[in-house]
């Protein structure tokens, strides 16, 4: 019965984590829409070229530090837990032996 629990509750957390990704990646899409329409767009717009490249600098700026940021995070979070929520939750039961630590002084007073 905890098994089956358990299986529901990794289905939703599988699902909500994967509907965390695709708002992320529309997030990520909007931004990169604004932020070329906010200048590159302009730039077109106005039909200078001097303009097109002033703009260029901000559009690839704001680019690079904000979106290629936003998937760096989306990347490690998204692999840190896949690592600790979803591959170690396979294998632990819980229903092992105590653990007992290695003691030298144990093993060598029983060679003697």
């Amino acid at each position: 019965m905890i098994e089956s629990i358990e299986f529901v509750l990794g289905c939703i957390s599988n699902t909500a984590s994967y509907l965390r990704l695709w708002a992320l990646s529309l997030a990520h899409s909007q931004l990169a829409k604004t932020f070329y329409t906010q200048t590159v767009g302009m730039a077109m717009k106005s039909a200078s070229p001097i303009y097109l490249v002033l703009l260029f600098m901000p559009f690839a700026s704001f680019t690079i530090a904000v979106l290629l940021m936003m998937d760096v995070m989306e990347c490690f979070l998204h692999t840190l837990r896949l690592h600790w929520v979803e591959f170690n939750g396979k294998f632990y039961k819980g229903d092992g032996y105590k653990f007992s630590p290695l003691h030298f002084e144990e093993v060598l007073s029983l060679d003697n």
